[in-house]
């Protein structure tokens, strides 16, 4: 056991963030590796118990972080982003998250064996699928866009509103089974709840129009932030118990929808703090479990609810709510057995065991126990199986890695079109409207946004891309882009065009050291590209085959002819690189950008006369 408490903070916050990147390292879920780490490091070798070492200090952490992560989901409810998505995602959200709702009350009753009072807060708790959890997932395993919507969007909008149930169930339970069953104390419970609400609506205002009209620097806006959620939080809580997290659910809804333009600043709190936070919450919860808690696991009770909950109510529910509507028998079965648990569930659940017990409902010791057992089965049975569900029921989304062209120009358009002819899906983005319109014109598809705004993750479906090219002018925009998407997609997915020799630019060796790999093997600029195109430079593809090799390609391309990609008989993309050796073998496609003067057709009729000779 560590005596150390600074020590301590030290471990449960290496553990979390190194989690982190382990499971990025090796595209594992997050929660897991988490979940595991916390294990070993409590119940399994005793290193430490944060429960007991933290003392007082515990509870209030927990509570906090709870309040951190609601405000960070809540911030995801923009109602423009939930308008127009059709029934079927409407269905779910309500009809099926209250038939769920309803099947895991009786489910944790008749086979967990909880007290209804217990089974009907933890219940609401259950119909949350994270986010955080959901996205990784179908980045992952690439499905078509209508279930992939769904999932999507039931995940960003019920993760808040399942912890706003529980704690709406949970003083409900108060009332009805508490000593004091006076109409005053429901009236007063009322009370206090719309006063979360409306002191949530008015914090949330109050953060936006104090950024909106400069009375805070930039400096500040996300310590300050940090300081309204919890001020807000614990404000409601000391009204009446609770209620905080309504409170801040209602703050990160009212900022949500106040489209402000320093939005941007909260969404670098929610990816610091948060993840810190996520991180260290999650060893914290799993560190502080006892080996007699983890053994309960093994319970028939806590085994038989888990199985039910996977195979019974998840499917049922979607299967009810989902009646009527358009969606096909395969795309029910993916949506009814996809829904892995997350951080919010683990953490608010470990917060309502504690004020639970101490109401006296001592049946809420096993709540700890059947959350983790729920949430790391789910993660593990849906982490491994989506791709493999999605293939058997024909909804993956088949073809080769597609490719995300940042920035509109004549090069990006004509590098799209010669990505197509090879049956390579793409998309243009770009801020510029203008610098759209030769896309539009060719017809390729392009999608009008800033790229690097977390919108773009819920406006553009990213599953079909696998390698992103930024390739506008400018070339610190171009090293941000890359570096903001290594997580997504590996620096050995991202390219950018090489720096410009425009007068003045003094970013030498930038390339070196952030953003991505610099594309084509003479790493032409930005300028060099576009001037080559319109001066009538065409992207050719040439076939290389045993009676004509890459050698032969080598000795007969034109010297001021670039090589751009490859395209393998996997479906695989290849894009030429200084800083890596592309390998070119019999059966490649490779596309080059050529001078319009070099005879290259005529170059590949001879050849192909040839080889039909040698054939005959």
């Amino acid at each position: 056991m560590i005596d150390s408490l600074l020590f301590e903070v030290m471990l449960v916050g290496a553990l979390g963030i190194g989690s982190q990147w382990v499971s990025w390292r090796f595209r594992l879920p997050a929660i897991v590796v988490m979940s595991i780490v916390g294990l070993l490091a409590g119940p399994v070798l005793g290193l430490m118990n944060p429960e007991q070492d933290f003392g007082e200090l515990y509870s209030p952490i927990i509570s906090l972080a709870v309040a951190v992560i609601l405000f960070e989901g809540s911030l995801n409810l923009d109602f423009k982003e939930v308008r127009g998505l059709g029934r079927p995602v409407f269905r779910v959200v309500t009809f099926g998250a209250f038939i769920s709702w309803i099947l895991g009350l009786l489910a944790a009753h008749y086979m967990a064996g909880l007290s209804w009072a217990v089974a009907f807060v933890i219940a609401a708790l259950f119909i949350v699928t994270g986010p955080t959890v959901i996205l990784p997932l179908l980045r992952q395993s690439k499905l078509k866009p209508r279930p992939a919507k769904i999932l999507k969007w039931e995940g960003i909008i019920v993760d808040p509103i399942g912890a706003l149930l529980a704690v709406f169930a949970f003083e409900i339970t108060e009332f009805i089974v508490g000593t004091n069953q006076s109409p005053t104390a429901l009236l007063s419970f009322f009370l206090a709840a719309i006063f979360a609400v409306m002191l949530g609506y008015a914090c949330g205002k109050g953060v936006g129009w104090m950024f909106e009209t400069g009375y805070v620097p930039e400096y500040l806006k996300s310590p300050v932030v940090l300081m309204v959620v919890i001020a807000c939080f614990t404000i409601a809580d000391e009204v009446t118990h609770e209620t905080g997290l309504l409170s801040v659910t209602a703050m990160g809804m009212t900022l949500a929808n106040m489209h402000i333009s320093s939005i941007a600043d909260m969404r670098h709190f929610k990816e610091s703090i948060s993840l810190v936070l996520t991180s260290t919450i999650f060893v914290l919860l799993t560190a502080s479990l006892t080996r007699e808690t983890l053994m309960q696991i093994f319970n028939i009770e806590i085994i038989g609810f888990v199985l039910l909950m996977l195979f019974i109510v998840r499917p049922l529910s979607i299967f009810l709510s989902t009646w009527g509507t358009d969606l096909s028998r395969s795309e029910k079965i993916l949506v009814g057995w996809i829904a892995p648990r997350g951080i919010v569930a683990l953490t608010v659940s470990g917060y309502f065991a504690s004020v639970l017990l101490d109401a006296g409902f001592e049946d809420a010791s096993i709540l700890t126990s059947l959350t983790f057992a729920l949430v790391f089965t789910t993660v593990i049975a849906h982490g491994f199986s989506i791709g493999w569900l999605s293939k058997k029921l024909g909804l993956s989304m088949e073809g080769p890695p597609g490719v995300l062209l940042v920035g509109g120009s004549k090069f990006t358009t004509k590098l799209a079109k010669a990505l197509q002819d090879v049956k390579v899906p793409v998309v243009i983005s770009d801020s510029s409207w203008e610098r759209l319109s030769s896309a539009r014109a060719e017809g390729v598809k392009s999608y009008h946004g800033e790229i690097l705004s977390e919108q773009t993750e819920y406006k553009v479906d990213m599953t079909p891309y696998e390698y992103m090219l930024a390739a506008t002018e400018f070339d610190s925009y171009n090293a941000l882009v890359c570096t903001t998407f290594v997580p997504e997609f590996g620096r050995n997915n991202l390219f950018q065009l090489s720096l410009s020799n425009r007068e003045g630019d003094k970013l030498e060796g930038l390339v070196h050291t952030i953003g991505g790999r610099v594309l084509s093997n003479v790493g032409a600029s930005w300028e060099e590209l576009n001037q080559m195109v319109e001066h009538g430079y065409v992207f050719r593809r040439t076939n290389i085959t045993e009676q004509y090799t890459y050698r032969d390609y080598l000795n007969n391309i034109d010297d001021q002819a670039i090589q751009i990609f490859v395209k393998k008989p996997s479906k695989k993309v290849e894009f030429f690189s200084e800083e890596v050796e592309t390998r070119v073998e019999q059966g490649d496609i490779v596309v080059s950008l050529t001078p319009p003067k070099k005879e290259f057709e005529k170059i590949q009729e001879k050849l192909e006369k040839q080889r039909k000779e040698k054939e005959k």
